[in-house]
């Protein structure tokens, strides 16, 4: 009996890195998955893989019309959703002086607007389902100051909000929203990074190395499951102990 068996899951960012694991975790535990992701070909691949347990759909996050379309390809194809892990982001470090506006706007358009529109499309379809769970992907820069992060830690502090937020809403109808904040994770974000702040970046975690996706998908499968029953407006770091 798999921990995600019934539920209907959307994981947007689903193609690669921590969404693929986030996705092939959930399928293996049970759950209809929707893999969300404008990457068509990296989505459609990893869907034909899982088969009957996954189906893309291309989705841009920052589009309200296509959070419409995403939750009725959902509800089509497996059953209205329950669970939803907004787990689609972008990073880019600049310091503040050289961070155009334009990097900043489409940070703020995928990892801000993404969330709150998706959480926003959900609500329906989990409260006539009788509940669901929302997991936020935040970021330890949703958490603590990072130079050269000025927009995408914007961002991931208004995701720590806008999960507290929603989860004091939302209890009333049974859909829980907790955030997750990984630190380092060996995924093609850090491709945004340059060399030096990912070093730094590991000097200062505690357990001196980097995370996993997978490690960051167990902490999503907990707290999308029934195991998790009580727990919501919680912000957990998944981060080697930057935090401490």
């Amino acid at each position: 009996m798999g921990r995600l068996d019934g539920k209907v899951a959307i994981v947007t960012g689903g193609a690669r890195g921590q969404g693929e694991a986030e996705v092939r975790l959930f399928a293996a535990e049970g759950a209809k998955v929707v893999v969300s992701d404008v990457r068509a070909d990296l989505g459609q691949a990893l869907a034909d893989e899982l088969g009957d347990s996954a189906a893309f759909f291309r989705h841009d996050v920052s589009q309200e019309e296509e959070w419409d379309a995403a939750v009725a390809f959902a509800t089509e194809r497996f059953g209205p959703p329950t669970v939803l892990v907004n787990n689609a982001g972008i990073a880019h470090g600049a310091p503040i002086a050289q961070h155009s506006l334009e990097d900043f706007e489409r940070l703020v358009a995928v990892n801000q607007v993404g969330v709150f529109l998706g959480t926003k499309a959900v609500i329906a379809p989990m409260t006539a389902a009788g509940g669901g769970s929302i997991v936020n992907i935040s970021s330890g820069a949703g958490l603590r100051a990072t130079k050269y992060l000025i927009g995408y830690a914007a961002t991931k502090y208004a995701v720590t909000g806008m999960t507290a937020c929603a989860a004091l809403e939302l209890a009333r109808h049974n859909i829980r929203v907790n955030s997750i904040h990984p630190g380092l994770v060996d995924t093609p974000m850090l491709g945004s990074n340059t060399p030096e702040m990912t070093a730094g970046m590991l000097k200062g975690t505690p357990l001196r190395r980097m995370g996993e996706p997978m490690e960051i998908a167990r902490v999503a499968l907990f707290l999308a499951s029934d195991e998790a029953s009580y727990m919501t407006g919680a912000h957990v770091p998944v981060d080697g102990g930057v935090t401490v």
